[in-house]
């Protein structure tokens, strides 16, 4: 079952909040999703980033025995700023983005870990039977965004064909962060949709759970960058697509190519990875235009559809990233979060969503115990 604590770390010269959930299972190994939070919004971002850094210490001290699978920085200035992070999480998976959190900080972190995990390469983990690859901070070269993605897309094909996987079969989650989103969005969307065409992904197959969301890069020529998460030795049938038909469209309905969400079911759990959503209704409308309170609970209750399609709930919930476009939003949706979410694990930062008229746009990731002796376990 999923448990949510906060933790307080003051070592430092800002103090730093953890907002912790774990997943705990009888004969299995323990999961945790970590949102870290710095307050200090007046110091200056080598303190805040050094505070931050040693509250991670501490934490993965305490996680004793559990792998960091994942980390994303979510910074203010990426081009000021990530040189500087960069040795001081080295050893872990980094992901490093320009999404300004809009707690005042300059830095906020989001990580998984799981336990009993064996690192067999840059990214990669195995237990089990099961290899979890993660390829972050993908970029590749380019006129504009759409020959960025097309590269990007390649590149990662190439890369997943080479540990024996495929994007169909494997992929389980996409991140797309670009810059200038209501500029560049539409080149990623088009070379998407060719990219998975050559690739068999169709609106009669399948397509891969994403998100895609504005998010600076530190280098100005970088239109597009790219995370992606593969699991090798996962078995048809395995992945499970999440619909909510009465709520949301299919996204092929407007010219987009991702699902709106994916369960992954192992032998003693299911993970629900749900793709960034907003105040959308079954026929592809945004719903409650300019109301971003209104849209932030549409918003809550397709996510809700979404994970109850597949068996899980608010409660299982172990992570949740929240986009705003307008940071004058923030008090509102902030109250909203801590009403309705309480401790689960939330970071809100700047982050305008690919259409304008959306205030506001979430993702999460739900774990929730489940015997089935078809798969092994997790």
């Amino acid at each position: 079952m999923v448990r949510h604590e906060v933790i307080e770390y003051g070592g430092g010269a800002c103090r730093v909040t953890a907002q912790v959930a774990s997943f705990t299972v009888e004969n299995g190994v323990g999961e945790w999703h970590v949102m870290l939070h710095v307050e200090g919004a007046c110091r200056p971002f080598a303190e805040q980033a050094a505070s931050l850094s040693q509250a991670f210490g501490e934490l993965r001290a305490r996680l004793q025995g559990a792998e960091c699978v994942l980390c994303r920085l979510f910074l203010s200035d990426a081009a000021a700023q990530q040189a500087a992070l960069a040795g001081a999480f080295a050893g872990v998976p980094l992901s490093v983005i320009q999404q300004p959190p809009l707690d005042g900080s300059k830095v906020a972190l989001w990580a998984v870990f799981c336990e009993g995990m064996e690192r067999v390469g840059a990214g990669a983990f195995s237990h089990n039977g099961y290899t979890h690859l993660y390829d972050l901070m993908c970029e590749a070269a380019g006129a504009d965004s759409a020959a960025q993605t097309a590269s990007l897309l390649e590149g990662y094909e190439s890369s997943l064909k080479a540990a024996g996987m495929t994007l169909a079969d494997n992929c389980v989650r996409t991140w797309f962060f670009v810059r200038d989103v209501d500029v560049n969005y539409k080149g990623v969307v088009d070379a998407r949709r060719e990219n998975f065409v050559g690739c068999g992904l169709t609106p009669q197959t399948h397509f891969i759970a994403s998100t895609g969301i504005e998010g600076k890069p530190d280098c100005r020529d970088v239109f597009v960058r790219m995370d992606a998460y593969a699991v090798d030795g996962l078995v048809a049938g395995q992945q499970q697509y999440l619909y909510a038909k009465d709520h949301l469209n299919p996204t092929y309905e407007y010219g987009v190519t991702f699902e709106r969400g994916v369960r992954v079911d192992y032998g003693d759990r299911c993970h629900s990875l749900i793709s960034g959503t907003a105040s959308i209704d079954n026929r592809g409308q945004v719903v409650h235009v300019g109301d971003v309170r209104r849209q932030t609970e549409r918003m809550w209750e397709n996510v809700e559809a979404l994970l109850n399609e597949g068996g899980a709930s608010a409660d299982d919930v172990m992570s949740i990233i929240v986009y705003l476009r307008d940071m004058a939003d923030y008090e509102v949706v902030r109250r909203m979060f801590a009403e309705r979410w309480g401790d689960v694990p939330v970071v809100i930062t700047l982050a305008p969503v690919c259409r304008p008229d959306w205030l506001v746009e979430m993702e999460c990731m739900a774990v929730t115990e489940r015997r089935d002796g078809r798969y092994r376990p997790f």
